[in-house]
Protein backbone atom coordinates (compact mmCIF):
# COMPACT_ATOMS: atom_id res chain seq x y z
CA UNK A 1 0.00 0.00 0.00
CA UNK A 2 1.11 3.56 -1.19
CA UNK A 3 2.12 5.65 1.64
CA UNK A 4 -0.33 7.52 3.44
CA UNK A 5 -0.82 11.38 4.56
CA UNK A 6 -3.54 12.80 7.13
CA UNK A 7 -3.76 15.61 9.78
CA UNK A 8 -4.19 13.26 12.85
CA UNK A 9 -3.47 9.78 12.80
CA UNK A 10 -5.95 8.00 15.95
CA UNK A 11 -4.92 4.93 17.23
CA UNK A 12 -7.89 3.24 17.92
CA UNK A 13 -11.63 3.27 17.30
CA UNK A 14 -13.14 2.69 21.04
CA UNK A 15 -15.27 4.81 22.08
CA UNK A 16 -13.46 7.73 23.09
CA UNK A 17 -11.97 7.72 19.77
CA UNK A 18 -15.42 7.59 18.10
CA UNK A 19 -16.48 10.17 20.12
CA UNK A 20 -13.20 12.12 19.71
CA UNK A 21 -13.28 12.06 15.75
CA UNK A 22 -16.57 13.07 15.52
CA UNK A 23 -16.60 16.42 17.37
CA UNK A 24 -13.36 17.04 15.66
CA UNK A 25 -15.39 16.54 11.89
CA UNK A 26 -17.92 18.62 13.21
CA UNK A 27 -15.87 21.40 14.47
CA UNK A 28 -13.00 21.20 12.04
CA UNK A 29 -14.44 21.02 9.01
CA UNK A 30 -11.06 20.44 7.12
CA UNK A 31 -9.80 18.14 9.50
CA UNK A 32 -8.57 15.06 7.59
CA UNK A 33 -8.19 11.80 10.03
CA UNK A 34 -6.73 8.13 9.55
CA UNK A 35 -8.15 5.70 11.71
CA UNK A 36 -6.42 2.21 12.89
CA UNK A 37 -7.23 -0.76 15.29
CA UNK A 38 -6.80 -4.35 15.40
CA UNK A 39 -10.50 -5.15 15.65
CA UNK A 40 -12.26 -5.81 12.40
CA UNK A 41 -15.11 -3.36 13.42
CA UNK A 42 -15.26 -0.10 16.00
CA UNK A 43 -15.74 -0.26 18.97
CA UNK A 44 -13.08 -1.18 20.87
CA UNK A 45 -13.97 -3.59 24.26
CA UNK A 46 -17.58 -3.72 23.05
CA UNK A 47 -16.12 -6.39 20.61
CA UNK A 48 -14.89 -8.71 23.03
CA UNK A 49 -17.38 -8.25 25.95
CA UNK A 50 -20.05 -10.84 27.12
CA UNK A 51 -22.85 -11.14 24.58
CA UNK A 52 -25.08 -9.94 27.46
CA UNK A 53 -23.36 -6.87 28.47
CA UNK A 54 -25.38 -3.48 29.00
CA UNK A 55 -24.17 0.00 29.26
CA UNK A 56 -24.24 0.32 33.03
CA UNK A 57 -24.90 4.18 32.69
CA UNK A 58 -27.77 6.07 30.63
CA UNK A 59 -27.38 5.93 26.58
CA UNK A 60 -28.95 9.47 26.68
CA UNK A 61 -24.88 10.84 26.88
CA UNK A 62 -22.95 7.88 25.74
CA UNK A 63 -21.98 7.03 21.86
CA UNK A 64 -20.69 10.13 19.82
CA UNK A 65 -22.33 13.77 20.07
CA UNK A 66 -23.90 13.78 16.47
CA UNK A 67 -25.92 10.54 16.35
CA UNK A 68 -28.49 9.32 18.87
CA UNK A 69 -28.42 5.89 20.65
CA UNK A 70 -30.52 6.04 23.40
CA UNK A 71 -34.00 4.60 22.27
CA UNK A 72 -35.89 6.63 25.02
CA UNK A 73 -38.26 4.01 25.97
CA UNK A 74 -37.94 2.66 29.75
CA UNK A 75 -37.30 -0.65 31.49
CA UNK A 76 -40.92 -2.62 31.82
CA UNK A 77 -39.42 -5.83 33.79
CA UNK A 78 -36.57 -6.66 35.34
CA UNK A 79 -34.03 -5.73 38.27
CA UNK A 80 -34.44 -2.19 36.56
CA UNK A 81 -38.40 -1.54 35.64
CA UNK A 82 -38.94 2.05 35.27
CA UNK A 83 -35.90 3.58 34.19
CA UNK A 84 -34.60 4.60 30.93
CA UNK A 85 -33.63 1.53 28.83
CA UNK A 86 -29.90 0.42 29.05
CA UNK A 87 -28.25 -0.28 25.67
CA UNK A 88 -27.02 -3.62 24.83
CA UNK A 89 -23.60 -4.32 23.25
CA UNK A 90 -24.97 -5.37 20.04
CA UNK A 91 -26.68 -1.66 20.01
CA UNK A 92 -23.61 -0.32 21.25
CA UNK A 93 -21.45 -1.50 18.42
CA UNK A 94 -24.24 -0.76 15.79
CA UNK A 95 -24.17 2.72 16.62
CA UNK A 96 -20.61 2.87 16.48
CA UNK A 97 -21.10 1.14 13.18
CA UNK A 98 -23.32 3.32 11.43
CA UNK A 99 -21.08 6.18 12.72
CA UNK A 100 -18.22 5.22 10.91
CA UNK A 101 -20.14 4.00 7.74
CA UNK A 102 -22.46 6.71 7.42
CA UNK A 103 -20.59 9.74 8.79
CA UNK A 104 -17.12 9.11 8.86
CA UNK A 105 -16.74 7.07 5.85
CA UNK A 106 -19.31 8.58 3.79
CA UNK A 107 -17.43 11.90 4.47
CA UNK A 108 -14.34 11.29 2.27
CA UNK A 109 -12.52 12.91 5.40
CA UNK A 110 -11.97 9.20 7.44
CA UNK A 111 -9.61 6.88 6.23
CA UNK A 112 -10.17 3.21 8.58
CA UNK A 113 -7.82 0.84 8.66
CA UNK A 114 -9.44 -2.20 10.20
CA UNK A 115 -7.21 -5.01 11.46
CA UNK A 116 -4.02 -3.23 11.51
CA UNK A 117 -1.32 -2.21 14.68
CA UNK A 118 0.37 0.59 14.92
CA UNK A 119 4.05 -0.08 15.11
CA UNK A 120 5.26 3.65 16.33
CA UNK A 121 7.14 6.37 14.33
CA UNK A 122 10.46 7.22 13.05
CA UNK A 123 11.58 10.20 11.88
CA UNK A 124 8.00 11.55 11.35
CA UNK A 125 6.34 8.73 9.77
CA UNK A 126 4.46 6.34 11.26
CA UNK A 127 4.59 2.35 10.38
CA UNK A 128 1.22 0.64 10.47
CA UNK A 129 0.60 -2.87 9.94
CA UNK A 130 -2.13 -5.05 8.77
CA UNK A 131 -2.54 -8.33 11.01
CA UNK A 132 -4.29 -9.94 8.24
CA UNK A 133 -1.95 -9.37 5.00
CA UNK A 134 1.45 -8.67 7.19
CA UNK A 135 2.34 -5.87 5.20
CA UNK A 136 3.27 -2.46 6.39
CA UNK A 137 2.87 0.79 5.18
CA UNK A 138 3.91 4.43 6.69
CA UNK A 139 1.62 7.60 7.42
CA UNK A 140 2.46 11.09 7.30
CA UNK A 141 1.14 13.12 10.32
CA UNK A 142 0.79 16.80 9.48
CA UNK A 143 -0.78 17.47 12.81
CA UNK A 144 -0.94 15.20 15.51
CA UNK A 145 -1.16 11.68 16.78
CA UNK A 146 -4.25 10.51 18.85
CA UNK A 147 -3.66 7.69 21.25
CA UNK A 148 -6.67 6.36 22.17
CA UNK A 149 -5.59 3.06 23.82
CA UNK A 150 -4.50 4.83 27.16
CA UNK A 151 -7.20 2.75 29.14
CA UNK A 152 -6.03 -0.77 28.38
CA UNK A 153 -9.74 -2.33 29.53
CA UNK A 154 -9.36 -6.03 30.26
CA UNK A 155 -11.82 -8.38 29.48
CA UNK A 156 -12.54 -11.69 30.61
CA UNK A 157 -12.53 -13.66 26.84
CA UNK A 158 -9.07 -11.84 26.20
CA UNK A 159 -7.57 -12.30 29.52
CA UNK A 160 -6.50 -15.91 30.89
CA UNK A 161 -7.00 -16.17 34.82
CA UNK A 162 -4.07 -15.19 36.94
CA UNK A 163 -4.95 -18.17 39.35
CA UNK A 164 -3.67 -21.57 38.76
CA UNK A 165 -6.31 -24.50 37.58
CA UNK A 166 -5.61 -28.48 37.81
CA UNK A 167 -7.28 -30.91 35.66
CA UNK A 168 -11.01 -31.74 36.39
CA UNK A 169 -11.71 -27.73 36.74
CA UNK A 170 -14.14 -26.38 34.93
CA UNK A 171 -13.77 -22.58 34.09
CA UNK A 172 -15.01 -20.11 31.72
CA UNK A 173 -15.17 -16.52 30.77
CA UNK A 174 -18.50 -14.69 31.51
CA UNK A 175 -18.58 -14.74 27.93
CA UNK A 176 -19.33 -18.30 27.62
CA UNK A 177 -22.07 -18.55 30.35
CA UNK A 178 -24.89 -18.29 27.43
CA UNK A 179 -23.27 -21.22 25.96
CA UNK A 180 -23.77 -23.34 29.05
CA UNK A 181 -25.63 -26.34 28.21
CA UNK A 182 -25.91 -28.58 31.46
CA UNK A 183 -27.03 -27.54 35.21
CA UNK A 184 -23.95 -27.82 37.69
CA UNK A 185 -24.40 -28.17 41.45
CA UNK A 186 -22.91 -24.83 42.12
CA UNK A 187 -21.45 -22.01 40.31
CA UNK A 188 -18.46 -19.73 41.64
CA UNK A 189 -18.30 -16.19 40.21
CA UNK A 190 -14.33 -15.11 40.39
CA UNK A 191 -14.31 -10.98 40.55
CA UNK A 192 -16.00 -8.26 42.64
CA UNK A 193 -15.65 -5.95 39.55
CA UNK A 194 -18.96 -4.50 37.23
CA UNK A 195 -18.76 -7.98 35.24
CA UNK A 196 -18.83 -10.11 38.64
CA UNK A 197 -21.96 -8.34 39.48
CA UNK A 198 -23.25 -8.49 35.92
CA UNK A 199 -22.22 -12.44 36.18
CA UNK A 200 -24.38 -12.55 39.35
CA UNK A 201 -26.95 -10.87 38.20
CA UNK A 202 -27.47 -13.56 34.92
CA UNK A 203 -27.29 -16.44 36.93
CA UNK A 204 -29.83 -15.33 39.20
CA UNK A 205 -31.85 -13.89 35.85
CA UNK A 206 -31.42 -17.29 34.26
CA UNK A 207 -32.82 -19.84 36.98
CA UNK A 208 -30.06 -20.16 39.33
CA UNK A 209 -30.81 -20.41 43.29
CA UNK A 210 -29.16 -17.27 44.95
CA UNK A 211 -28.01 -20.77 47.50
CA UNK A 212 -26.19 -21.90 44.20
CA UNK A 213 -23.78 -19.14 44.05
CA UNK A 214 -20.58 -18.60 45.51
CA UNK A 215 -18.94 -15.25 45.03
CA UNK A 216 -15.43 -14.41 45.49
CA UNK A 217 -15.25 -10.92 46.24
CA UNK A 218 -11.79 -9.57 46.63
CA UNK A 219 -12.32 -6.18 47.71
CA UNK A 220 -16.06 -5.22 48.54
CA UNK A 221 -17.07 -1.47 46.17
CA UNK A 222 -19.03 1.59 46.34
CA UNK A 223 -21.60 1.62 43.93
CA UNK A 224 -24.04 4.22 42.37
CA UNK A 225 -27.55 3.79 42.28
CA UNK A 226 -28.88 3.65 39.05
CA UNK A 227 -31.75 6.11 39.81
CA UNK A 228 -29.86 8.95 40.52
CA UNK A 229 -28.96 8.97 36.96
CA UNK A 230 -32.35 9.35 35.19
CA UNK A 231 -32.40 12.08 32.66
CA UNK A 232 -35.83 14.07 32.07
CA UNK A 233 -38.85 15.62 34.15
CA UNK A 234 -38.74 12.20 35.74
CA UNK A 235 -35.09 12.45 37.32
CA UNK A 236 -33.82 15.42 37.17
CA UNK A 237 -34.78 16.34 40.79
CA UNK A 238 -33.05 12.64 41.80
CA UNK A 239 -30.37 13.85 40.08
CA UNK A 240 -29.79 17.13 41.34
CA UNK A 241 -30.28 15.50 45.00
CA UNK A 242 -27.72 13.27 44.07
CA UNK A 243 -25.51 16.18 43.16
CA UNK A 244 -26.07 18.34 46.50
CA UNK A 245 -25.48 15.03 48.30
CA UNK A 246 -21.88 14.91 47.24
CA UNK A 247 -20.96 18.39 47.40
CA UNK A 248 -22.85 18.27 50.93
CA UNK A 249 -20.57 15.38 52.49
CA UNK A 250 -17.30 17.15 50.85
CA UNK A 251 -18.05 19.94 52.85
CA UNK A 252 -18.74 18.43 56.39
CA UNK A 253 -17.02 15.44 56.74
CA UNK A 254 -14.28 15.55 59.31
CA UNK A 255 -12.44 12.57 57.28
CA UNK A 256 -13.25 10.22 54.98
CA UNK A 257 -14.99 7.16 56.60
CA UNK A 258 -17.28 10.37 57.67
CA UNK A 259 -17.57 10.92 53.62
CA UNK A 260 -18.55 7.64 52.92
CA UNK A 261 -20.99 7.20 55.55
CA UNK A 262 -23.00 10.66 54.92
CA UNK A 263 -22.37 9.53 50.71
CA UNK A 264 -24.28 6.21 52.26
CA UNK A 265 -26.93 7.79 54.48
CA UNK A 266 -28.37 10.26 51.59
CA UNK A 267 -28.33 7.55 49.25
CA UNK A 268 -25.52 9.02 46.73
CA UNK A 269 -23.67 5.31 47.18
CA UNK A 270 -24.38 1.80 48.06
CA UNK A 271 -22.29 -0.94 49.35
CA UNK A 272 -23.18 -4.80 49.42
CA UNK A 273 -22.86 -5.34 53.16
CA UNK A 274 -23.42 -2.46 55.81
CA UNK A 275 -20.86 -4.14 58.14
CA UNK A 276 -18.23 -4.55 55.34
CA UNK A 277 -16.05 -1.59 55.03
CA UNK A 278 -15.63 -1.12 50.38
CA UNK A 279 -12.29 -0.48 49.88
CA UNK A 280 -12.75 -0.09 46.08
CA UNK A 281 -14.51 2.46 44.08
CA UNK A 282 -14.27 2.15 40.13
CA UNK A 283 -17.73 4.16 39.29
CA UNK A 284 -19.74 0.95 39.23
CA UNK A 285 -23.50 1.83 38.56
CA UNK A 286 -26.20 -0.82 39.33
CA UNK A 287 -30.06 -0.09 40.57
CA UNK A 288 -31.56 -0.93 43.91
CA UNK A 289 -32.94 -4.32 42.10
CA UNK A 290 -29.85 -5.88 41.39
CA UNK A 291 -28.48 -4.70 44.51
CA UNK A 292 -30.80 -6.63 46.24
CA UNK A 293 -29.83 -9.80 44.30
CA UNK A 294 -26.23 -9.33 45.52
CA UNK A 295 -27.12 -9.01 48.98
CA UNK A 296 -29.69 -12.12 48.79
CA UNK A 297 -26.06 -13.78 47.37
CA UNK A 298 -24.60 -12.39 50.58
CA UNK A 299 -27.55 -13.24 53.02
CA UNK A 300 -27.35 -17.03 52.59
CA UNK A 301 -23.75 -17.55 52.90
CA UNK A 302 -22.47 -16.85 49.30
CA UNK A 303 -19.93 -14.29 49.10
CA UNK A 304 -16.42 -14.84 50.20
CA UNK A 305 -13.90 -12.09 51.41
CA UNK A 306 -10.45 -14.10 51.50
CA UNK A 307 -9.08 -12.19 48.68
CA UNK A 308 -8.34 -13.15 45.09
CA UNK A 309 -7.54 -16.39 43.92
CA UNK A 310 -4.32 -18.41 43.68
CA UNK A 311 -5.62 -21.35 42.40
CA UNK A 312 -8.23 -23.60 41.90
CA UNK A 313 -8.23 -27.70 42.08
CA UNK A 314 -11.70 -29.91 41.45
CA UNK A 315 -11.80 -30.29 46.08
CA UNK A 316 -10.60 -26.81 46.79
CA UNK A 317 -9.84 -23.18 46.59
CA UNK A 318 -6.85 -21.61 47.86
CA UNK A 319 -7.21 -18.09 48.01
CA UNK A 320 -4.84 -15.29 49.63
CA UNK A 321 -5.84 -15.60 53.29
CA UNK A 322 -7.28 -18.75 53.29
CA UNK A 323 -8.70 -22.27 52.15
CA UNK A 324 -11.88 -23.17 50.58
CA UNK A 325 -13.96 -27.11 49.89
CA UNK A 326 -14.94 -26.94 46.43
CA UNK A 327 -17.73 -28.97 44.98
CA UNK A 328 -16.36 -30.98 42.00
CA UNK A 329 -19.42 -30.29 40.42
CA UNK A 330 -18.54 -26.89 39.79
CA UNK A 331 -18.83 -24.01 36.87
CA UNK A 332 -16.58 -21.04 37.97
CA UNK A 333 -16.64 -18.11 36.20
CA UNK A 334 -13.93 -16.00 35.70
CA UNK A 335 -14.82 -11.92 36.10
CA UNK A 336 -11.30 -11.40 37.12
CA UNK A 337 -9.94 -9.22 34.63
CA UNK A 338 -9.05 -5.66 35.51
CA UNK A 339 -11.22 -3.43 33.30
CA UNK A 340 -9.73 0.13 34.73
CA UNK A 341 -6.10 0.29 34.24
CA UNK A 342 -3.94 2.35 36.52
CA UNK A 343 -3.50 5.37 33.72
CA UNK A 344 0.10 6.92 32.24
CA UNK A 345 1.34 10.30 33.66
CA UNK A 346 1.53 12.19 30.45
CA UNK A 347 -0.06 15.50 29.84
CA UNK A 348 -3.59 15.09 27.44
CA UNK A 349 -2.02 17.99 24.82
CA UNK A 350 1.47 17.14 24.15
CA UNK A 351 3.57 18.67 21.59
CA UNK A 352 2.95 16.60 18.39
CA UNK A 353 -0.07 14.11 20.27
CA UNK A 354 -3.07 14.46 21.77
CA UNK A 355 -3.80 11.82 24.73
CA UNK A 356 -7.68 10.79 25.22
CA UNK A 357 -7.87 11.06 29.01
CA UNK A 358 -10.48 11.46 30.74
CA UNK A 359 -11.31 15.81 31.77
CA UNK A 360 -14.33 14.61 33.85
CA UNK A 361 -15.61 12.36 36.53
CA UNK A 362 -16.20 8.95 34.89
CA UNK A 363 -17.17 10.21 31.82
CA UNK A 364 -14.02 9.10 29.08
CA UNK A 365 -16.95 9.70 25.79
CA UNK A 366 -17.61 13.08 27.05
CA UNK A 367 -13.94 13.88 27.99
CA UNK A 368 -12.79 12.70 23.79
CA UNK A 369 -15.39 15.24 22.55
CA UNK A 370 -14.43 18.19 24.59
CA UNK A 371 -10.53 17.37 24.16
CA UNK A 372 -11.61 17.63 20.51
CA UNK A 373 -13.25 20.88 20.95
CA UNK A 374 -10.38 22.40 22.59
CA UNK A 375 -8.32 20.82 19.82
CA UNK A 376 -10.52 22.79 16.98
CA UNK A 377 -10.82 25.92 18.10
CA UNK A 378 -7.25 26.87 20.31
CA UNK A 379 -3.97 26.56 19.13
CA UNK A 380 -2.07 27.44 21.98
CA UNK A 381 -0.69 24.16 23.39
CA UNK A 382 -0.07 26.10 27.33
CA UNK A 383 -3.89 27.06 26.52
CA UNK A 384 -5.06 23.99 25.68
CA UNK A 385 -3.52 22.05 28.65
CA UNK A 386 -4.72 24.52 31.18
CA UNK A 387 -8.13 23.34 29.85
CA UNK A 388 -7.68 19.91 29.94
CA UNK A 389 -6.31 18.73 32.64
CA UNK A 390 -6.45 14.26 33.27
CA UNK A 391 -8.31 13.58 35.91
CA UNK A 392 -7.34 9.87 37.09
CA UNK A 393 -9.00 6.76 37.07
CA UNK A 394 -10.65 5.71 40.04
CA UNK A 395 -9.25 2.60 42.69
CA UNK A 396 -9.28 3.58 45.98
CA UNK A 397 -12.51 5.02 47.65
CA UNK A 398 -10.19 8.47 48.11
CA UNK A 399 -10.28 8.63 44.39
CA UNK A 400 -13.47 9.55 44.73
CA UNK A 401 -12.73 12.74 46.78
CA UNK A 402 -9.27 13.42 44.12
CA UNK A 403 -11.74 12.90 40.84
CA UNK A 404 -13.97 15.39 42.26
CA UNK A 405 -10.73 17.60 42.85
CA UNK A 406 -9.80 17.12 39.04
CA UNK A 407 -13.31 17.20 37.41
CA UNK A 408 -14.21 20.72 39.63
CA UNK A 409 -11.24 22.09 38.76
CA UNK A 410 -11.32 21.59 34.92
CA UNK A 411 -14.79 22.73 35.17
CA UNK A 412 -13.94 26.17 36.67
CA UNK A 413 -11.76 26.72 33.93
CA UNK A 414 -14.17 26.33 31.56
CA UNK A 415 -16.48 28.45 32.78
CA UNK A 416 -13.87 31.29 31.78
CA UNK A 417 -14.32 30.28 28.43
CA UNK A 418 -18.15 31.37 26.44
CA UNK A 419 -17.65 29.49 23.48
CA UNK A 420 -16.91 26.30 25.26
CA UNK A 421 -19.67 26.71 27.30
CA UNK A 422 -21.99 27.44 24.71
CA UNK A 423 -20.80 23.98 23.51
CA UNK A 424 -21.26 22.58 26.22
CA UNK A 425 -24.42 23.45 27.13
CA UNK A 426 -26.02 21.41 23.41
CA UNK A 427 -23.42 18.68 23.52
CA UNK A 428 -25.32 15.35 23.55
CA UNK A 429 -22.73 13.53 25.75
CA UNK A 430 -22.59 16.11 28.71
CA UNK A 431 -24.38 14.47 31.51
CA UNK A 432 -25.41 17.50 33.02
CA UNK A 433 -26.92 18.96 29.93
CA UNK A 434 -28.94 15.60 29.03
CA UNK A 435 -30.43 15.26 32.47
CA UNK A 436 -32.09 18.72 31.81
CA UNK A 437 -33.58 17.15 28.54
CA UNK A 438 -37.20 18.16 28.39
CA UNK A 439 -37.20 20.09 31.35
CA UNK A 440 -38.58 23.48 31.57
CA UNK A 441 -36.13 25.92 32.80
CA UNK A 442 -38.71 27.30 35.53
CA UNK A 443 -37.38 29.49 38.52
CA UNK A 444 -37.58 25.64 40.57
CA UNK A 445 -34.62 24.41 38.14
CA UNK A 446 -32.69 27.93 38.18
CA UNK A 447 -32.31 28.44 41.85
CA UNK A 448 -31.46 24.60 42.23
CA UNK A 449 -28.73 24.92 39.65
CA UNK A 450 -27.44 28.30 41.45
CA UNK A 451 -27.10 26.04 44.60
CA UNK A 452 -25.55 23.48 43.52
CA UNK A 453 -22.83 25.77 41.67
CA UNK A 454 -22.21 27.22 44.78
CA UNK A 455 -22.21 23.81 47.04
CA UNK A 456 -19.66 22.76 44.28
CA UNK A 457 -17.34 25.44 44.34
CA UNK A 458 -17.24 25.11 48.51
CA UNK A 459 -16.49 21.41 47.77
CA UNK A 460 -13.98 22.35 45.95
CA UNK A 461 -12.08 24.54 48.38
CA UNK A 462 -12.55 22.01 51.14
CA UNK A 463 -11.53 18.90 49.03
CA UNK A 464 -7.70 19.26 49.35
CA UNK A 465 -8.55 19.40 53.60
CA UNK A 466 -9.82 15.78 53.31
CA UNK A 467 -7.24 14.47 50.46
CA UNK A 468 -4.56 15.75 53.13
CA UNK A 469 -6.13 13.87 56.07
CA UNK A 470 -6.37 10.87 54.20
CA UNK A 471 -2.83 10.90 53.17
CA UNK A 472 -2.16 11.21 56.55
CA UNK A 473 -4.12 8.19 57.83
CA UNK A 474 -2.73 6.07 54.82
CA UNK A 475 1.18 6.99 55.50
Amino acid sequence: MAALETDYLVIGTGGSAMAFVDTLLTEDPGAQVVMVDRHHRPGGQWNDAYSFVRLHQPAAWYGVASYELSDWHRETTGFNAGMWSLASGPEVLAHFEHVMKHRFLSSGRVRWLPKCEWLGAEDGAHRVRSLMAGESHTVKVRRKLVNATHARIEVPSTHAPKYALTPGVTCIPLNGLPGVTRAWANYTVVGAGKTGMDACIWLVENGVPHERIRWIVPRDPWMMDRANLQPGPDGWRNNFAFSMAQFDALCEATDLPDLFRRLEDSGALMRIDPAVAPTTYRCAVVSRGELGQLRRIAEVGGIVRLGRVRSISPSRMVLERGELASDADTLYIDCSASAIQPLPDVPIFAPDAINLLMVRFCQPLMSASVIAWIEAHIDDTAEQRALCKAVRGPERPADFVLMWVETLANAARWRQHPELMAWLSKCRLNAQAVILRGVEFTPEVKDKLAAIAARAAQATARAPELLAMAAKGAG
